[in-house]
């Protein structure tokens, strides 16, 4: 349903994305997970038809993004950060104006704006002016606008910013309701965000992908990463320095007396090299103990150090 091929953005000398690479199949919620600038709004503005690439390109529902912007258009419904909403409006009006605007047949255009109050859940407010209602109805009155035309993609960006916990908690039930009949890619960089509301994420970090995969398979994956703790009577530079150099070690931080020393995936036999390594370097070892990398870990590794991109290996990208 969405084709991206070497997409990049240049902004003079500064590039914003570079080279990004992924699809999305029908029916599909995907997370599009990165801190903040890592070039998740550019990407969405570009598929949106909001601004052009650079270079390479992207298909929506077999249309152009740049060739065939109108039929593109038709198929996407676009959520961006702010709602696109007119405070002065009501509810119901300001969704017959967005149901014009995607050029909805006027025979169907009341009950097209029925469903979309129905499915957000503005049934009880659609006579009430925008501006009067808190940022939550806002938002989910912005999601109505993107879904009034029944659009085969949903590109919701950051839809939950701002929101208080019962709000997000409803705006993540709604866009979970619109899988299967609508293919939707959610930015954010709020980790628990995607892992509620998507089956997939891509993991983006100034301007490259750097994941993308299931959230079940990425995490195993990445978990196989170790943080080894160790409990010295004498954390001297020397032995941390020793540590350091064993290969396969990526770091080694101190906390007074306790040594964290964090392992690359796969490497969970250097075990016994660490604990040798602290005994030779005469550290008086008192305590070992090993636990896995938590999801924000993975992501802060994926995010904060240089890694080579994780791709799908299964049959599945083949599918795709």
């Amino acid at each position: 349903m969405i084709d991206v091929s070497g997409l990049t953005k240049l902004y003079g000398p500064r590039t914003a994305i570079h080279d990004l690479n992924f699809h999305v199949k029908e029916g599909e919620i995907v997370g599009f997970l990165g801190p903040n600038g890592a070039g998740k709004s550019t990407t969405m503005k570009i598929l949106t038809g909001f601004m052009p690439a650079s270079f390479g390109a992207a298909k929506i529902a077999g249309f152009d993004v740049f060739d065939q912007p109108i039929d593109v258009k038709r198929n996407v419904g676009y959520l961006p950060e702010n709602p696109p909403v007119y405070l002065d409006m009501v509810v119901e009006d300001y969704l017959v104006y967005a149901a014009r605007l995607h050029d909805v047949e006027k025979s169907k255009m009341q009950a097209a704006v029925s469903s979309a109050i129905e499915r957000t859940g503005l049934s009880q407010v659609r006579k009430r002016i925008i501006g009067n209602l808190s940022k939550g109805y806002r938002q989910r009155v912005g999601i109505a606008q993107a879904l009034v035309h029944n659009p085969k993609v949903l590109i919701l960006d950051e839809p939950t910013v701002g929101l208080d916990p019962v709000q997000i908690i409803e705006i993540r039930q709604l866009i979970k309701s619109l899988a299967g009949q609508h293919t939707v890619i959610l930015s954010s960089h709020i980790l628990p965000e995607v892992t509620a509301t998507c089956e997939r994420i891509i993991v983006i970090n100034k301007g490259h992908i750097v994941a993308q995969d299931s959230i079940d398979r990425l995490t195993t994956r990445m978990r196989q990463g170790l943080l080894f703790q160790l409990q010295v009577k004498n954390a001297s530079s020397g032995g941390i320095s020793a540590l350091k150099s064993i290969s396969g070690v990526k770091d080694v931080t101190q906390e007074g007396s306790k040594l964290i020393v964090e392992i690359k995936p796969d490497q969970a036999e250097l075990r016994d090299r660490i604990v040798e390594t602290a005994v030779n370097e005469k550290m008086g070892v008192l305590e070992f103990s090993a636990e896995k990398l938590s999801l924000e870990e993975v992501f802060l590794q994926l995010t904060t150090q240089e890694h080579e991109p994780i791709h799908v290996t299964s049959s599945e990208e083949k599918s795709v």
